[in-house]
């Protein structure tokens, strides 16, 4: 019912910046929380920034001063980006699209989309 499309994962030496989208679409009524996990291997899936429909965010300590979370909410547009620089070989992971809001098909639920995953790896 919500499709979440991510892009702009790659390899990227240490020091180096990333610019990640998630576009979401479907049958969306209302949005209260878009962001960012990340899972490394044999670890937890953990956040990373998450920014609610009306701008507050809130980030990882880990990420703090080097991870920006922005979002675009325009009609027909529901984007959120997350700008990741001074990246660190501990910043590699698959980084997952979160989407949290209601349906046209369940208004009165709060529904729950996560993305395919977009790869993220920091190494010289």
């Amino acid at each position: 019912q919500v499709q979440l499309v991510e892009s702009g994962g790659g390899l990227v030496q240490p020091g180096g910046s990333l610019r990640l989208s998630c576009a979401a679409s479907g049958s969306i009524f209302k949005i209260n929380v878009m962001g960012w996990y990340r899972q490394a291997p044999g670890k937890e899936r953990d956040l990373v920034a998450i920014i609610t429909s009306g701008g507050s965010t809130n980030y990882a300590d880990s990420v703090k001063g080097r991870f920006t979370i922005s979002s675009d909410n325009a009609k027909n547009t529901n984007m959120v980006y997350l700008q990741m620089n001074s990246l660190k070989p501990e910043d590699t992971a698959v980084y997952y699209c979160l989407w949290k809001g209601y349906t046209y098909y369940s208004i009165s639920t709060l529904s729950v989309y996560w993305g395919q995953g977009t790869q993220v790896t920091v190494s010289s």
